[in-house]
């Protein structure tokens, strides 16, 4: 065996490339919304108002559209029926205020209208966002013991498992 025995391919091939094009997308996204923040609406409402009013011309006065914390954060509760919109996105006028609120509006419209694909995508949101909270410290937790195997000169799982290749077929 060669002097990185240590080293997983897969972190390779999986992880990383991974890792990689979910920064790539946050990155788009961040910069798209500074872009679009920039550009004001030219009827001047808020992504509140633009929201309220679309619900409401789509007979959906009962959803109640409020404000929630954090950045970029804006999404729709089915279970509530609340849209929930981030400060910049609810008091501001912006083209990104106005787009995302839209946005966040037609998913309360594709709950109305029993939207299959959006029935499956809700029911996955919270092993998602689990996941999304999880990742990091998973990742790094990984990353000490296998560290720590490394400068242990320890091999295989921890459990012992896997450690003798010689003994296969005894």
């Amino acid at each position: 065996m060669g002097g990185l025995w240590f080293f997983d391919t897969g972190f390779i091939i999986f992880l990383i490339p991974a890792m990689f094009f979910a920064m790539y997308a946050q990155n788009r996204v961040k910069s798209a919304y500074v872009r679009y923040s920039r550009i004001r609406g030219s009827n001047l409402v808020s992504g509140s108002q633009v929201a309220r009013s679309l619900l409401n011309d789509a007979g959906l006065e009962h959803i109640k559209v409020v404000q929630t914390d954090g950045h970029l954060t804006d999404h729709y509760d089915p279970r509530q029926k609340v849209v929930r919109l981030s400060p910049q996105v609810f008091r501001d006028n912006s083209l990104a205020a106005i787009g995302i609120a839209a946005h966040e509006v037609g998913h309360a419209l594709q709950h109305d209208d029993g939207y299959a694909p959006l029935g499956i995508r809700n029911s996955i949101v919270p092993l998602a966002s689990f996941g999304s909270r999880a990742a990091f410290p998973l990742f790094f937790i990984g990353l000490c013991q296998q560290a720590g195997r490394c400068l242990t000169g320890k091999r295989g799982f921890p459990s012992g498992r896997g450690t003798d290749r010689s003994k296969k077929g005894s």
